[in-house]
Protein backbone atom coordinates (compact mmCIF):
# COMPACT_ATOMS: atom_id res chain seq x y z
CA UNK A 1 0.00 0.00 0.00
CA UNK A 2 1.24 3.52 -0.75
CA UNK A 3 0.62 4.52 2.91
CA UNK A 4 -0.73 3.04 6.15
CA UNK A 5 -4.51 2.69 5.79
CA UNK A 6 -5.40 1.27 9.21
CA UNK A 7 -7.01 3.66 11.66
CA UNK A 8 -4.99 3.80 14.85
CA UNK A 9 -6.68 2.44 17.94
CA UNK A 10 -5.95 1.72 21.55
CA UNK A 11 -3.63 -1.23 21.12
CA UNK A 12 -6.12 -3.19 23.23
CA UNK A 13 -7.40 -6.65 22.41
CA UNK A 14 -10.92 -7.99 22.98
CA UNK A 15 -9.63 -10.59 25.42
CA UNK A 16 -13.06 -12.15 26.04
CA UNK A 17 -12.81 -13.64 22.56
CA UNK A 18 -9.05 -13.53 22.04
CA UNK A 19 -8.34 -16.00 24.84
CA UNK A 20 -10.50 -18.52 23.00
CA UNK A 21 -7.63 -18.93 20.53
CA UNK A 22 -5.33 -19.97 23.37
CA UNK A 23 -7.95 -22.28 24.89
CA UNK A 24 -8.67 -23.91 21.54
CA UNK A 25 -4.97 -24.70 21.16
CA UNK A 26 -5.08 -26.43 24.54
CA UNK A 27 -8.24 -28.35 23.62
CA UNK A 28 -6.45 -29.70 20.57
CA UNK A 29 -3.75 -30.98 22.92
CA UNK A 30 -6.31 -32.82 25.00
CA UNK A 31 -7.13 -30.29 27.75
CA UNK A 32 -10.75 -30.10 28.90
CA UNK A 33 -11.48 -26.37 28.90
CA UNK A 34 -13.91 -24.90 31.44
CA UNK A 35 -15.25 -21.81 29.70
CA UNK A 36 -15.60 -18.90 32.13
CA UNK A 37 -14.66 -16.23 29.62
CA UNK A 38 -17.96 -15.13 28.13
CA UNK A 39 -21.47 -14.41 29.42
CA UNK A 40 -23.38 -16.91 27.30
CA UNK A 41 -25.98 -18.63 29.50
CA UNK A 42 -26.83 -21.17 26.80
CA UNK A 43 -23.21 -22.26 26.40
CA UNK A 44 -23.06 -22.84 30.16
CA UNK A 45 -26.04 -25.17 30.14
CA UNK A 46 -29.19 -23.06 30.43
CA UNK A 47 -32.09 -24.75 28.67
CA UNK A 48 -34.38 -22.61 26.54
CA UNK A 49 -37.85 -23.34 27.96
CA UNK A 50 -40.36 -25.14 25.78
CA UNK A 51 -42.89 -22.29 25.98
CA UNK A 52 -40.32 -19.89 24.51
CA UNK A 53 -39.46 -22.33 21.73
CA UNK A 54 -43.17 -22.63 20.98
CA UNK A 55 -43.50 -18.85 20.66
CA UNK A 56 -40.64 -18.80 18.15
CA UNK A 57 -42.00 -21.81 16.27
CA UNK A 58 -45.34 -20.06 15.85
CA UNK A 59 -43.61 -16.91 14.62
CA UNK A 60 -41.78 -18.92 12.00
CA UNK A 61 -45.15 -19.72 10.43
CA UNK A 62 -45.76 -16.01 9.76
CA UNK A 63 -44.41 -14.72 6.44
CA UNK A 64 -43.66 -11.26 7.85
CA UNK A 65 -41.04 -12.77 10.15
CA UNK A 66 -38.87 -13.29 7.06
CA UNK A 67 -39.22 -9.74 5.72
CA UNK A 68 -37.32 -6.52 6.30
CA UNK A 69 -38.40 -4.53 9.33
CA UNK A 70 -38.67 -0.73 9.31
CA UNK A 71 -35.28 0.95 9.83
CA UNK A 72 -36.04 1.84 13.45
CA UNK A 73 -37.58 -1.56 14.13
CA UNK A 74 -40.95 -3.30 14.12
CA UNK A 75 -43.71 -0.80 14.87
CA UNK A 76 -45.67 -3.08 17.21
CA UNK A 77 -42.60 -3.94 19.24
CA UNK A 78 -41.52 -0.32 19.61
CA UNK A 79 -45.06 0.58 20.71
CA UNK A 80 -44.95 -2.23 23.28
CA UNK A 81 -41.57 -1.14 24.68
CA UNK A 82 -42.50 2.55 24.79
CA UNK A 83 -45.63 1.72 26.75
CA UNK A 84 -43.57 -0.30 29.26
CA UNK A 85 -41.35 2.74 29.86
CA UNK A 86 -44.27 5.16 30.09
CA UNK A 87 -46.14 3.03 32.62
CA UNK A 88 -43.38 3.67 35.15
CA UNK A 89 -44.33 7.36 35.23
CA UNK A 90 -40.85 8.80 34.65
CA UNK A 91 -39.56 9.85 31.23
CA UNK A 92 -42.23 9.58 28.55
CA UNK A 93 -41.22 8.36 25.10
CA UNK A 94 -42.91 7.46 21.83
CA UNK A 95 -42.20 4.49 19.54
CA UNK A 96 -40.15 6.88 17.38
CA UNK A 97 -37.72 7.26 20.31
CA UNK A 98 -36.72 3.58 20.02
CA UNK A 99 -34.17 2.30 17.49
CA UNK A 100 -33.34 -1.38 17.02
CA UNK A 101 -29.86 -2.72 16.20
CA UNK A 102 -28.23 -6.05 15.44
CA UNK A 103 -27.23 -6.57 19.04
CA UNK A 104 -25.92 -4.00 21.48
CA UNK A 105 -22.45 -4.32 19.96
CA UNK A 106 -23.92 -2.73 16.83
CA UNK A 107 -25.71 -0.07 18.89
CA UNK A 108 -22.52 0.74 20.81
CA UNK A 109 -20.48 1.08 17.62
CA UNK A 110 -23.09 3.41 16.09
CA UNK A 111 -23.40 5.51 19.24
CA UNK A 112 -19.69 6.29 19.50
CA UNK A 113 -19.13 6.39 15.75
CA UNK A 114 -21.59 9.28 15.39
CA UNK A 115 -19.70 11.49 17.87
CA UNK A 116 -17.12 14.02 16.65
CA UNK A 117 -13.58 12.70 17.01
CA UNK A 118 -12.64 15.53 19.38
CA UNK A 119 -15.59 14.82 21.71
CA UNK A 120 -15.32 12.12 24.36
CA UNK A 121 -17.55 9.99 26.57
CA UNK A 122 -16.14 9.32 30.04
CA UNK A 123 -16.56 5.72 31.15
CA UNK A 124 -16.11 3.60 34.28
CA UNK A 125 -12.79 1.88 35.01
CA UNK A 126 -12.79 -1.07 34.62
CA UNK A 127 -15.28 -1.02 31.80
CA UNK A 128 -16.84 -3.48 29.40
CA UNK A 129 -14.51 -3.93 26.44
CA UNK A 130 -17.05 -3.24 23.67
CA UNK A 131 -17.78 0.26 24.98
CA UNK A 132 -14.11 0.95 25.56
CA UNK A 133 -12.92 -0.16 22.15
CA UNK A 134 -15.72 1.65 20.28
CA UNK A 135 -15.08 4.93 22.10
CA UNK A 136 -11.30 4.73 21.75
CA UNK A 137 -11.41 3.73 18.08
CA UNK A 138 -13.66 6.66 17.22
CA UNK A 139 -11.20 9.11 18.82
CA UNK A 140 -7.86 7.29 18.34
CA UNK A 141 -6.82 8.37 21.85
CA UNK A 142 -6.89 6.66 25.26
CA UNK A 143 -10.19 7.00 27.13
CA UNK A 144 -11.24 9.26 29.97
CA UNK A 145 -12.39 7.19 32.95
CA UNK A 146 -13.77 7.42 36.44
CA UNK A 147 -12.69 4.71 38.85
CA UNK A 148 -14.79 1.96 40.38
CA UNK A 149 -13.36 1.22 43.85
CA UNK A 150 -12.91 -2.50 44.60
CA UNK A 151 -12.32 -1.70 48.28
CA UNK A 152 -15.72 0.01 48.51
CA UNK A 153 -17.90 -2.68 46.88
CA UNK A 154 -16.88 -1.41 43.40
CA UNK A 155 -18.80 1.84 43.91
CA UNK A 156 -17.83 4.63 41.48
CA UNK A 157 -15.78 7.65 42.53
CA UNK A 158 -18.39 10.33 41.87
CA UNK A 159 -16.10 13.14 43.03
CA UNK A 160 -13.46 12.09 40.52
CA UNK A 161 -16.12 11.91 37.83
CA UNK A 162 -17.22 15.48 38.48
CA UNK A 163 -13.63 16.78 38.64
CA UNK A 164 -12.81 15.25 35.27
CA UNK A 165 -16.02 16.46 33.66
CA UNK A 166 -15.31 19.96 34.93
CA UNK A 167 -11.69 20.05 33.81
CA UNK A 168 -11.91 18.23 30.44
CA UNK A 169 -14.06 20.26 28.09
CA UNK A 170 -13.91 17.50 25.46
CA UNK A 171 -16.13 15.27 27.62
CA UNK A 172 -19.69 15.45 26.29
CA UNK A 173 -21.22 12.31 27.77
CA UNK A 174 -21.10 9.89 30.71
CA UNK A 175 -21.37 6.10 30.40
CA UNK A 176 -22.96 4.05 33.18
CA UNK A 177 -23.29 0.25 33.02
CA UNK A 178 -25.94 -0.83 35.51
CA UNK A 179 -25.65 -3.53 36.75
CA UNK A 180 -21.99 -3.31 35.94
CA UNK A 181 -19.95 -5.55 33.71
CA UNK A 182 -17.33 -6.75 34.70
CA UNK A 183 -17.77 -6.08 38.44
CA UNK A 184 -21.40 -7.04 39.11
CA UNK A 185 -21.95 -3.78 41.01
CA UNK A 186 -25.55 -2.54 41.27
CA UNK A 187 -25.94 1.25 41.36
CA UNK A 188 -28.18 2.54 44.15
CA UNK A 189 -30.69 5.20 43.17
CA UNK A 190 -28.87 7.95 45.10
CA UNK A 191 -25.65 7.38 43.14
CA UNK A 192 -27.49 7.40 39.83
CA UNK A 193 -29.21 10.67 40.72
CA UNK A 194 -25.83 12.25 41.48
CA UNK A 195 -24.60 11.23 38.04
CA UNK A 196 -27.71 12.66 36.38
CA UNK A 197 -27.15 15.91 38.29
CA UNK A 198 -23.56 16.12 37.01
CA UNK A 199 -24.82 15.66 33.45
CA UNK A 200 -27.41 18.40 33.97
CA UNK A 201 -24.96 20.80 35.66
CA UNK A 202 -22.30 20.46 32.93
CA UNK A 203 -24.63 20.15 29.92
CA UNK A 204 -23.74 16.54 29.05
CA UNK A 205 -25.73 13.59 27.77
CA UNK A 206 -25.94 10.14 29.36
CA UNK A 207 -25.45 6.63 27.98
CA UNK A 208 -26.84 3.94 30.28
CA UNK A 209 -26.20 0.32 29.36
CA UNK A 210 -28.98 -1.61 31.09
CA UNK A 211 -28.33 -5.02 29.55
CA UNK A 212 -28.58 -6.66 32.99
CA UNK A 213 -31.22 -4.35 34.49
CA UNK A 214 -33.58 -7.24 35.26
CA UNK A 215 -30.85 -9.43 36.81
CA UNK A 216 -30.44 -8.03 40.33
CA UNK A 217 -30.29 -10.08 43.53
CA UNK A 218 -28.90 -10.39 47.07
CA UNK A 219 -31.41 -7.80 48.27
CA UNK A 220 -30.11 -4.95 46.10
CA UNK A 221 -32.36 -2.47 44.34
CA UNK A 222 -31.77 -0.05 41.49
CA UNK A 223 -33.83 2.11 39.11
CA UNK A 224 -33.78 2.49 35.32
CA UNK A 225 -32.58 5.69 33.71
CA UNK A 226 -36.13 6.54 32.65
CA UNK A 227 -37.13 6.98 36.30
CA UNK A 228 -34.53 9.64 37.10
CA UNK A 229 -33.34 11.32 33.92
CA UNK A 230 -35.74 14.27 34.09
CA UNK A 231 -34.92 16.73 31.30
CA UNK A 232 -31.34 15.52 30.63
CA UNK A 233 -30.66 14.10 27.13
CA UNK A 234 -29.83 10.44 27.21
CA UNK A 235 -29.65 7.03 25.59
CA UNK A 236 -30.59 3.80 27.35
CA UNK A 237 -29.31 0.59 25.75
CA UNK A 238 -31.23 -2.64 26.29
CA UNK A 239 -31.30 -6.12 24.79
CA UNK A 240 -32.64 -9.65 25.11
CA UNK A 241 -29.39 -11.64 24.92
CA UNK A 242 -29.01 -12.09 28.69
CA UNK A 243 -32.55 -11.60 29.93
CA UNK A 244 -34.37 -14.15 27.74
CA UNK A 245 -31.61 -15.59 27.29
CA UNK A 246 -31.04 -15.46 23.53
CA UNK A 247 -27.50 -14.19 22.85
CA UNK A 248 -27.52 -15.50 19.29
CA UNK A 249 -30.49 -13.29 18.41
CA UNK A 250 -28.22 -10.23 18.14
CA UNK A 251 -31.11 -7.98 19.07
CA UNK A 252 -30.75 -4.77 21.06
CA UNK A 253 -32.23 -1.30 21.06
CA UNK A 254 -31.74 2.28 22.14
CA UNK A 255 -34.34 4.29 24.00
CA UNK A 256 -33.79 7.99 23.35
CA UNK A 257 -34.77 10.45 26.06
CA UNK A 258 -35.30 14.20 25.61
CA UNK A 259 -33.95 14.53 22.06
CA UNK A 260 -36.46 17.30 21.45
CA UNK A 261 -35.10 19.39 24.32
CA UNK A 262 -31.63 19.91 22.84
CA UNK A 263 -30.89 20.72 19.19
CA UNK A 264 -27.31 19.43 19.33
CA UNK A 265 -28.37 16.12 20.88
CA UNK A 266 -31.16 15.80 18.30
CA UNK A 267 -28.62 16.16 15.46
CA UNK A 268 -26.47 13.48 17.10
CA UNK A 269 -29.38 11.04 17.26
CA UNK A 270 -30.20 11.84 13.64
CA UNK A 271 -26.61 10.96 12.70
CA UNK A 272 -27.02 7.57 14.41
CA UNK A 273 -30.26 6.94 12.52
CA UNK A 274 -28.69 7.99 9.21
CA UNK A 275 -25.94 5.41 9.74
CA UNK A 276 -28.57 2.85 10.58
CA UNK A 277 -30.41 3.47 7.32
CA UNK A 278 -27.35 2.30 5.39
CA UNK A 279 -27.93 -1.27 6.56
CA UNK A 280 -31.72 -1.04 5.91
CA UNK A 281 -32.88 -2.66 9.15
CA UNK A 282 -32.12 -5.07 11.99
CA UNK A 283 -33.18 -8.72 12.24
CA UNK A 284 -36.95 -9.06 12.20
CA UNK A 285 -37.73 -12.34 13.99
CA UNK A 286 -36.34 -11.52 17.46
CA UNK A 287 -38.01 -8.10 17.38
CA UNK A 288 -41.36 -9.74 16.72
CA UNK A 289 -40.74 -12.21 19.53
CA UNK A 290 -40.17 -9.59 22.25
CA UNK A 291 -43.80 -8.72 23.12
CA UNK A 292 -44.97 -12.32 22.88
CA UNK A 293 -42.19 -13.60 25.16
CA UNK A 294 -42.35 -10.77 27.71
CA UNK A 295 -46.14 -11.06 27.98
CA UNK A 296 -46.12 -14.84 28.30
CA UNK A 297 -47.32 -16.04 31.74
CA UNK A 298 -44.20 -18.18 32.12
CA UNK A 299 -41.77 -15.37 31.36
CA UNK A 300 -41.36 -13.77 34.79
CA UNK A 301 -41.31 -17.08 36.72
CA UNK A 302 -38.62 -18.36 34.35
CA UNK A 303 -36.53 -15.22 34.81
CA UNK A 304 -37.01 -15.34 38.59
CA UNK A 305 -35.73 -18.92 38.71
CA UNK A 306 -32.62 -17.98 36.78
CA UNK A 307 -31.97 -14.98 39.05
CA UNK A 308 -32.20 -17.21 42.13
CA UNK A 309 -29.64 -19.52 40.56
CA UNK A 310 -27.21 -16.65 39.88
CA UNK A 311 -27.67 -15.46 43.45
CA UNK A 312 -26.87 -18.93 44.78
CA UNK A 313 -23.71 -19.19 42.68
CA UNK A 314 -22.68 -15.67 43.67
CA UNK A 315 -22.85 -16.62 47.32
CA UNK A 316 -21.06 -19.94 46.80
CA UNK A 317 -18.16 -18.17 45.07
CA UNK A 318 -18.04 -15.40 47.65
CA UNK A 319 -18.05 -17.87 50.55
CA UNK A 320 -15.18 -19.88 49.08
CA UNK A 321 -12.99 -16.94 48.05
CA UNK A 322 -13.60 -14.14 50.55
CA UNK A 323 -11.11 -15.32 53.20
CA UNK A 324 -8.31 -16.38 50.88
CA UNK A 325 -4.98 -14.57 51.20
CA UNK A 326 -3.61 -12.45 48.34
CA UNK A 327 -6.99 -11.51 46.84
CA UNK A 328 -10.09 -9.42 47.49
CA UNK A 329 -13.62 -10.18 46.27
CA UNK A 330 -16.98 -8.44 46.54
CA UNK A 331 -20.26 -10.30 46.61
CA UNK A 332 -21.85 -10.01 43.16
CA UNK A 333 -25.37 -8.55 43.30
CA UNK A 334 -26.23 -8.01 39.63
CA UNK A 335 -25.49 -9.44 36.18
CA UNK A 336 -23.72 -12.80 36.42
CA UNK A 337 -20.02 -12.12 36.83
CA UNK A 338 -17.62 -12.10 39.75
CA UNK A 339 -14.42 -10.07 39.68
CA UNK A 340 -11.45 -11.17 41.78
CA UNK A 341 -8.73 -8.62 42.56
CA UNK A 342 -5.15 -9.45 43.49
CA UNK A 343 -3.79 -7.43 46.39
CA UNK A 344 -1.06 -4.89 45.71
CA UNK A 345 2.40 -6.26 44.89
CA UNK A 346 1.54 -9.97 45.20
CA UNK A 347 2.12 -10.75 41.50
CA UNK A 348 5.47 -10.90 39.74
CA UNK A 349 7.02 -12.41 36.61
CA UNK A 350 8.61 -15.36 38.46
CA UNK A 351 5.39 -17.06 39.54
CA UNK A 352 4.06 -20.13 37.77
CA UNK A 353 1.81 -23.17 38.02
CA UNK A 354 3.17 -26.62 37.20
CA UNK A 355 1.88 -28.01 33.90
CA UNK A 356 2.32 -31.74 33.42
CA UNK A 357 2.08 -31.98 29.63
CA UNK A 358 5.27 -30.83 27.98
CA UNK A 359 3.68 -29.46 24.81
CA UNK A 360 1.27 -27.29 26.82
CA UNK A 361 3.99 -26.23 29.25
CA UNK A 362 6.16 -25.03 26.37
CA UNK A 363 3.23 -23.22 24.73
CA UNK A 364 2.25 -21.37 27.91
CA UNK A 365 5.92 -20.65 28.61
CA UNK A 366 6.23 -18.96 25.24
CA UNK A 367 3.11 -16.85 25.86
CA UNK A 368 4.30 -15.62 29.25
CA UNK A 369 7.83 -14.95 28.03
CA UNK A 370 6.48 -11.87 26.28
CA UNK A 371 5.87 -8.62 28.15
CA UNK A 372 2.33 -9.09 29.43
CA UNK A 373 0.28 -7.86 32.37
CA UNK A 374 0.80 -9.87 35.57
CA UNK A 375 -2.84 -10.97 35.79
CA UNK A 376 -2.74 -12.15 32.20
CA UNK A 377 0.30 -14.24 33.08
CA UNK A 378 -1.71 -15.84 35.89
CA UNK A 379 -4.69 -16.46 33.57
CA UNK A 380 -2.47 -18.26 31.03
CA UNK A 381 -0.89 -20.45 33.68
CA UNK A 382 -4.32 -21.20 35.18
CA UNK A 383 -5.60 -22.22 31.77
CA UNK A 384 -2.62 -24.43 31.06
CA UNK A 385 -2.64 -26.09 34.48
CA UNK A 386 -6.37 -26.57 35.02
CA UNK A 387 -8.26 -25.77 31.81
CA UNK A 388 -10.18 -22.98 33.58
CA UNK A 389 -10.58 -20.06 31.17
CA UNK A 390 -11.15 -16.67 32.84
CA UNK A 391 -10.51 -13.09 31.65
CA UNK A 392 -7.70 -10.89 33.04
CA UNK A 393 -9.15 -7.80 34.67
CA UNK A 394 -6.60 -5.50 33.03
CA UNK A 395 -8.21 -6.30 29.66
CA UNK A 396 -11.13 -4.14 30.88
CA UNK A 397 -8.83 -1.09 30.81
CA UNK A 398 -7.69 -0.89 34.38
CA UNK A 399 -4.32 -1.27 36.08
CA UNK A 400 -5.93 -3.31 38.87
CA UNK A 401 -4.78 -6.94 38.42
CA UNK A 402 -7.38 -9.65 38.74
CA UNK A 403 -9.79 -11.68 36.67
CA UNK A 404 -13.47 -12.00 35.78
CA UNK A 405 -15.38 -15.26 35.93
CA UNK A 406 -19.04 -16.09 35.26
CA UNK A 407 -21.83 -17.32 37.55
CA UNK A 408 -23.58 -19.32 34.87
CA UNK A 409 -22.88 -23.02 35.38
CA UNK A 410 -26.14 -24.95 35.85
CA UNK A 411 -24.32 -27.69 37.78
CA UNK A 412 -23.77 -26.32 41.30
CA UNK A 413 -21.41 -29.10 42.37
CA UNK A 414 -19.23 -28.59 39.31
CA UNK A 415 -19.25 -24.83 39.86
CA UNK A 416 -18.20 -25.22 43.49
CA UNK A 417 -15.35 -27.49 42.46
CA UNK A 418 -14.20 -24.96 39.85
CA UNK A 419 -14.18 -22.17 42.46
CA UNK A 420 -12.31 -24.37 44.97
CA UNK A 421 -9.72 -25.13 42.30
CA UNK A 422 -9.43 -21.42 41.51
CA UNK A 423 -8.79 -20.65 45.16
CA UNK A 424 -6.14 -23.38 45.49
CA UNK A 425 -4.36 -22.27 42.32
CA UNK A 426 -4.36 -18.60 43.36
CA UNK A 427 -2.49 -19.46 46.55
CA UNK A 428 -0.20 -21.93 44.80
CA UNK A 429 0.65 -19.43 42.08
CA UNK A 430 1.40 -16.51 44.41
CA UNK A 431 3.56 -18.67 46.69
CA UNK A 432 5.44 -20.34 43.81
CA UNK A 433 8.08 -17.59 43.71
CA UNK A 434 8.91 -17.68 47.40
Amino acid sequence: MRFDIAKSGSGLVYEIRNIVNVANRLEQAGVEVIWENIGDPVQKGERIPDWMKKVLTELLQEDCAYAYSPTKGMDATREFLAERVNRRGGAQITPDDIIFFNGLGDAIARAYGAIRVDARVIMPEPTYSTHLLAEVLHASFPPNTYRMNPYCDWSPDINELERKVKSHRAIVGILVINPDNPTGYVYPEETLRRIVKIARDYDLFLIFDETYAQIVFNGKRTVPLSDIIGDVPGICMKGISKEFPWPGSRCGWMEIYNAGRDEIFARYIDAILTQKMSEVCSTTLPQMAIPRIMEHPEYQPSLDERIRHYEKLSNIAYRLLKDLPYIMVNRTCGAFYMTVVFNDAVLNNRQFLPIAQGEIRDYIGKLVSEHIEPDKRFVYYLLGATGICVIPLTSFFTDIPGFRMTLLDRDEERFEQVVRTLGEKIVEYVESAR
